[in-house]
């Protein structure tokens, strides 16, 4: 992966990420939703992978309503081209470093647990929650690398969450 950088995201590349988004995904639900997520100022962590001058990559964290100090990891979105290339997996391993030094304490994921448990995500960590999203695909990550000190309790994402059916 020569070449590319992760950075914050920044007003000038809002452009190319919606265009990421809308190629990774079948429908423009999340590129819409990074959009909302913005308005309301519920992006904690915004990272866009750069190659050259090209965003080949990008996802967001944002505060959750929880009984832990916790984020909620997505979408995360890598551009058609250039998937497969560990893009996806660098951006979630920056974005975790950024989110343990800013002292967060967990990180919900609803994803494929094959692949989030490569960063540690599981859903038995998940599993005391109580969400709408709460089954097989929803998982945490403690990110202390300790057991949760709180591991029950209602867990909710930014509202802007509640628009996607």
């Amino acid at each position: 992966m020569t070449g590319v950088a992760i950075r914050s995201e920044t007003p000038d590349l809002y452009g190319a990420i919606r265009a990421v988004l809308l190629q990774a995904f079948p429908s423009p639900v999340e590129a819409d939703l990074v959009e909302r997520l913005r308005a309301d100022s519920d992006i904690e962590i915004g990272l866009a992978a750069i190659d050259g001058q090209d965003v080949i990559g990008h996802l967001v964290f944002s505060p959750m309503s929880a009984p832990v100090k916790a984020l909620g990891l997505g979408p995360v979105a890598v551009a058609a081209d250039r998937q497969g290339q560990g893009i996806g997996s660098l951006l979630i391993s920056r974005g975790l470093e950024r989110a343990r030094a800013a002292g967060w304490e967990a990180v919900f994921v609803l994803g494929e647990p094959e692949y989030y448990a490569r960063f540690g995500f599981s859903t038995a960590t998940a599993s005391g929650f109580s969400s709408p999203y709460a089954g097989p695909y929803f998982m945490a990550l403690s990110l202390s690398g300790r057991i949760l000190t709180v591991s029950t309790g209602r867990v909710d994402y930014a509202a802007a969450f509640q628009a996607i059916e």
